[in-house]
């Protein structure tokens, strides 16, 4: 019996397994220096992927463990922080509901969890938010050493993300800012996968906001001081949030996915929308492409009253530059824009920011509005490679107005 595909593009698989083997990427192919793959390994095709994540995890776990017998904390936290990481990619291209090897490998990610909090330098807590009458919101609430009343930030994951995904324990740059960070496993992500909490209509704002009701009541958390940071598909859906709720002081949207409903579903690779609609808890492609043509910001905008930075790579695929200055010229708010010279979708390991990832300067604008209450009122900046920074003498004005084609 000839298998029934569940999505058009799902012919495309010895495509994705091609990549896979000779690229090291499923996704976002831009980039040749950032491997889905654990470092030292080729996977000959997607299925390969579980297994050798799983692995790699084992390895780090066991080397934790010792660590952690033998009173180094310090180590052992770096190689959680790890294994983390290798269960949450071991965990993520298993895109069935009730899958028994999803289900190990998620309580494995639960417990490195749990261990690493038991050796990390500050304390972490796990939240359980409730949600929809008797559901919860899992998260993960990263609080500076002496739980001293801060500003926080609510790290909305991308796609591909889970809570864990940000910050590392062994090195939080936004403790060193001074910030408490609360990481959300949000409708569709991580743990919410596992309870059926579906990334549809506005459950992600909703669950959001139930999250920002919770920090409201935190004695640590200066609730006037909450900024918003979300990343790929958290770019999009931190900009909802923020025109939701009006309760944050600042809102950081980067690695742009602004407009779920215009490139990502369509032109880029399958299996953003494989995943998206086990994410969304459909097997319909009909039914899921009506809900993705409303995943947009469109209309949103002018609803956001805080200071929001956008920050896109030049020629990220999943939002095209005239995609990203529409966005910001609906903005009404103090509005600021990074455009990355010549980078793409993954921000990491940055020529234009000399090797580091975009968290730290973002983070750096968090503190700048949220510590020092300074905003831009409108700025865009052409973050040159090889220059020195977001923060530097770089103001652009797109040569290009909303609507037309960069590229």
């Amino acid at each position: 019996m000839i298998r029934k595909l569940r999505t058009q593009r799902d012919n495309q698989q010895w495509m994705l397994d091609l990549a896979l083997h000779t690229r090291g990427r499923v996704q976002n192919f831009e980039r040749g220096d950032f491997m889905e793959v654990p470092k030292g390994k080729t996977a000959h095709n997607y299925q390969m992927l579980p297994k050798m994540w799983r692995q790699a995890a084992e390895h780090h776990e066991a080397l934790a463990k010792r660590a952690q017998r033998e009173g180094f904390k310090a180590t052992a936290t770096e190689h959680y922080d790890h294994a983390v990481e290798a269960y949450r990619m071991a965990q993520h291209p298993i895109f069935y509901d009730d899958n028994p090897v999803k289900i190990y490998l998620c309580n494995k990610l639960d417990e490195m969890v749990d261990r690493r909090s038991e050796t990390a330098a500050y304390p972490i807590e796990r939240v359980e938010v409730p949600f929809d009458g008797g559901k919860a919101i899992s998260c993960l609430l990263h609080l500076l050493p002496d739980r001293r009343k801060a500003p926080c930030i609510l790290y909305v994951p991308g796609m591909d993300q889970t809570k864990e995904s940000f910050p590392a324990a062994h090195r939080n740059v936004a403790g060193e800012r001074g910030f408490h960070v609360i990481s959300m496993d949000g409708p569709g992500q991580g743990a919410s996968n596992i309870r059926k909490i579906r990334a549809v209509g506005d459950n992600y704002e909703r669950a959001g906001a139930a999250v920002i009701d919770y920090l409201m009541k935190r004695p640590e958390v200066d609730a006037s001081r909450i900024g918003i940071y979300g990343i790929s598909m958290g770019s999009y859906w931190s900009l909802r949030l923020a025109s939701y709720d009006h309760r944050m002081a600042a809102v950081a949207s980067a690695v742009a996915c602004f407009n779920p409903n215009n490139t990502i579903f369509t032109v880029s690779s399958p299996r953003f929308k494989q995943v998206f609609m086990y994410m969304a808890g459909m097997s319909d492609e009909e039914e899921f492409d009506k809900i993705a043509r409303q995943m947009t910001v469109k209309g949103y905008m002018d609803k956001v009253r805080c200071p929001t930075l956008l920050a896109t790579g030049e020629f990220d695929p999943l939002c095209p530059l005239e995609d990203a200055i529409e966005v910001f010229e609906d903005l009404t708010c103090p509005k600021e824009m990074w455009v990355i010279e010549n980078q793409f979708h993954p921000l990491v390991s940055l020529k234009n920011l000399g090797g580091t990832d975009h968290h730290q300067p973002i983070l750096d604008w968090l503190h700048r509005v949220l510590v020092q209450g300074k905003a831009n009122p409108r700025r865009v900046a052409y973050v040159k490679e090889g220059g020195d920074g977001p923060f530097g003498d770089c103001e652009w004005t797109p040569p290009v107005r909303p609507g037309q084609a960069y590229f």
